[in-house]
């Protein structure tokens, strides 16, 4: 994909265009103050007042025009002074409030170009081709207007991804653009990629899952575009300061004037008065509050939405796909008696991967992070709402629903699943059931940090609104801590509820799919989960999570409070100062020459503390880049972990269903083996690593202490599982057949890894303590590994 950057002569010429004024105004100024000093007065007046005239025009017809269109700014007062300046002769003075208001324009634009960089570097970027395969194995460059779902295109090196697709080869992409990752993200095949990210690895082949208007880098562009045309700075909060100074400033003037008789000491009130702090500090704030967003992955649509924001107190938030991962994923694989997990997850998923359904999706994930090979299937039919049924390696695969009386093993599964509020998906070959895989919508792992951090940035009130069912909404209600909770709510629902919410405060709202966006709208602020929501909300809303983080959100009301602090603090003090300064002027105390000169020096420094909001205000500053990639690389061992878990409760639901049955020491021995080689390895590589590395950034060491206390826990009941299996006993008649009592047992650690025959057995008391064991580890290792993943691995930025 191409995009067309700005060019370097057009940058140019657009910096020099910004600062031409004040250059050709100084020269002026300067060339009065030279006529002056060589005794030629009446030329410096001269020259001075024309400088004066010139601002004079502009600035008075910007002002009709307003009041044409019915407003009234604060920038009337500038025009009262030039005109009064040179009503009274003060022509120095004139000039200096005309290079003042062209230093204030200039530094105005130079801000704001810096400001909005971010913004403006998304608009340069947008590619405008794409390389498309064409029937006869060619490639052809077309219009990215052209692309159509279900083309197949070619990413080149460098390249701008122009849709929205999915990966037909490895890649390794550069998100930072879209996302605010600066570091690179390798895709598998078959993985989604969203339009904008850049190619940083070798070519790749890809198909179009989406048009160009309809892709992620698309409604990006479109807020860019609005963020930057808008004139966001003054909307709100200069106009709520111009409503009360400028009557405040004509009336002093008036009374200056009156009560001295003297009209020059009502122009030196207008001159020092010139309100350059709330046009212009105002704006640079909020604007460089814009560009801060966005490189945190988060664009808002506006500077008075940026301003809502920072002001807001309750936050009213969708479960799914905003505080859960908004797809299912494939949790447990329970299998009949005798079954191999992996083999029924395998065929489930090749039957899948045609079918386009959303739990087809999670089951072909599964098998991917599984590493399993898929087998493409054959004669595959899709019945809506029953399931998917096709052959793979000869055999009649159907995955979806199971008709019949169930057999007591997946009478057990569906409990279960019930108890979990998962879904269940059957798995039979050749019309008998094999297994049933459980899917979930897991809570996001950052959901609950996350809160804690809306919470600390100001926020008061949480509620999280769902369709769900009252009990899966309460248990997430809980692991994620939100104050309200609003189960079984419709569309209608949820904007009555942020209706009533926003009559007491201003109020956020944030979701991700097409039901949202009606609710988003009536929020004083809408906020779309646009890495994975629907176009509609996305193009609704206010701001958009072009990162599929809801802990952005978090850094994004941080920076718009800040920025709002700073802009009401530049606003308020430079007000002060005039405020003094008119005082002075008003009892003859302050010419207007010299005011004019006093009011120069307020701007700038009111205008340079407003800078400031181009960094700082964020309470959360990540972790040190070796750190970070620590982070990344147990977090990734955290899939794995999960499969042997998986792999644990099985073996411990055979032990409690059938402790005789001759799999069960063979089961085990498996099971433990896994412990042995990932679990361990991967706790002692976080004990010695990892958690000295977090010490700096938590704090202390002691913030590790309960984790460490976790690893001691899980090699403790890891050993015992193995001491089990040093006492196994073989089966009666084997030991008769070797000579030996029925009691015999091997003894020491190599039991477990070697072991008796296939068919040894365990004894009736062993059970009770080993389902303890395996239970008992199956809840710690799932409570560490969740925790880890809030406290820590959140940590990631």
């Amino acid at each position: 994909m191409e995009c067309v950057p700005e060019q370097p002569a057009t940058s140019r010429r657009r910096a020099w265009l910004e600062w031409s004024p004040l250059v050709a105004l100084t020269v002026l100024v300067a060339a009065g103050v030279v006529l002056r000093f060589t005794g030629r007065s009446d030329a410096a007046g001269l020259v001075w007042a024309g400088v004066t005239v010139a601002a004079l025009l502009p600035a008075a017809w910007s002002v009709l025009r307003s009041l044409w269109q019915r407003r009234f700014g604060v920038d009337v007062i500038a025009v009262l002074a030039l005109g009064g300046a040179l009503l009274v002769g003060e022509y120095l003075a004139g000039a200096v409030i005309a290079l003042m208001l062209a230093t204030g324009r200039t530094l105005e634009a130079y801000a704001q170009r810096r400001a909005t960089r971010d913004l403006r570097a998304l608009l340069a970027r947008a590619p405008r081709t794409a390389r498309r395969r064409t029937p006869d194995g060619g490639i052809e460059v077309v219009d990215l207007a052209r692309v159509q779902v279900g083309d197949r295109l070619v990413v080149g090196p460098g390249d701008v991804v122009g849709v929205d697709g999915r990966t037909e080869e490895a890649a390794t992409l550069d998100e930072s653009v879209v996302t605010g990752e600066s570091r690179l993200v390798q895709r598998r095949p078959g993985e989604d990629v969203a339009s904008g990210v850049v190619n940083a690895g070798a070519g790749f082949g890809m198909l179009a899952t989406a048009t160009a208007a309809q892709s992620t880098y698309a409604g990006i562009v479109r807020l860019a575009e609005e963020a930057t045309a808008r004139k966001a700075p003054m909307v709100r909060l200069a106009d709520r300061y111009a409503a009360a100074f400028v009557p405040f400033t004509l009336v002093l003037a008036g009374l200056a004037w009156l009560l001295s008789g003297e009209f020059v000491r009502a122009v030196a009130v207008l001159v020092v008065a010139t309100p350059c702090p709330l046009l212009l500090a105002t704006p640079i704030a909020i604007v460089s509050g814009l560009s801060r967003v966005a490189r945190r992955g988060v664009l808002v649509r506006d500077g008075g939405s940026l301003e809502l924001l920072g002001r807001a107190r309750t936050l009213l938030m969708d479960k799914t796909g905003t505080l859960t991962a908004g797809r299912p994923r494939a949790s447990e694989t329970v299998v009949a008696p005798g079954g191999d997990s992996d083999e029924v997850l395998r065929l489930a998923a090749s039957v899948e991967q045609l079918s386009g359904h959303v739990l087809a999706a999670a089951l072909v994930r599964a098998a991917r992070d599984r590493g399993l090979a898929l087998t493409t299937p054959t004669g595959v039919t899709e019945e809506p709402g029953r399931g998917v049924t096709g052959r793979v390696d000869g055999r009649l695969v159907r995955v979806g629903q199971l008709d019949g009386d169930l057999p007591d093993w997946a009478e057990r599964a569906r409990r279960r699943a019930d108890l979990d509020g998962a879904a269940t998906v059957w798995v039979s070959v050749d019309d008998a059931p094999v297994g049933a895989l459980l899917l979930e919508d897991p809570v996001r792992s950052d959901a609950r940090r996350t809160v804690r951090r809306l919470r600390e940035a100001g926020f008061t009130r949480l509620v999280m609104l769902t369709g769900d069912r009252p009990g899966t909404a309460d248990q997430v209600a809980r692991v994620v801590g939100v104050d309200d909770v609003v189960a079984r709510c419709s569309p209608q629902q949820k904007v009555e509820r942020v209706r009533a919410e926003s009559q007491r405060t201003v109020t956020v709202m944030v979701g991700d799919g097409v039901n949202d966006a009606p609710a988003l709208a009536e929020a004083g602020v809408g906020v779309a989960m646009g890495a994975t929501g629907a176009t509609a909300s996305a193009d609704i809303a206010d701001a958009v999570l072009t990162v599929d983080r809801l802990d952005r959100l978090a850094d994004a009301v941080e920076i718009a409070r800040h920025a709002r602090r700073i802009a009401v603090q530049s606003a308020t003090v430079g007000m002060g100062l005039a405020v003094l300064a008119m005082v002075a002027a008003a009892f003859g105390l302050l010419p207007p020459v010299a005011g004019a000169f006093l009011q120069e020096g307020i701007d700038v420094v009111v205008i340079l503390n407003a800078l400031r909001a181009l960094g700082g205000g964020l309470r959360h500053q990540g972790v040190p880049g070796h750190t970070g990639e620590m982070l990344d690389r147990y977090a990734a061992e955290h899939t794995g972990l999960r499969d042997v878990l998986t792999g644990l409760r099985g073996a411990a639901d055979l032990v409690a269903t059938r402790p005789d049955a001759p799999q069960v020491v063979p089961t085990l021995r498996a099971v433990h083996r896994r412990l042995v080689d990932e679990v361990l390895p991967h706790e002692t590589a976080e004990e010695q690593r990892l958690y000295p590395a977090l010490a700096g950034p938590l704090g202390s060491a002691e913030a590790t202490a309960t984790m460490s206390r976790a690893h001691v826990e899980i090699h403790r009941l890891i050993d015992r599982i193995g001491g089990h299996l040093d006492q196994v006993e073989p089966a009666p008649e084997e030991a008769s057949r070797a000579g030996a009592a029925p009691d015999a047992r091997p003894t020491g650690t190599g039991a477990a890894a070697t072991g008796p025959p296939a068919d040894a057995r365990l004894r009736a008391d062993q059970v009770p303590d080993l389902l303890a064991s395996l239970y008992g580890l199956d809840a710690v290792l799932r409570l560490h590994l969740t925790q880890e993943e809030e406290d820590y691995f959140s940590l990631r930025t």
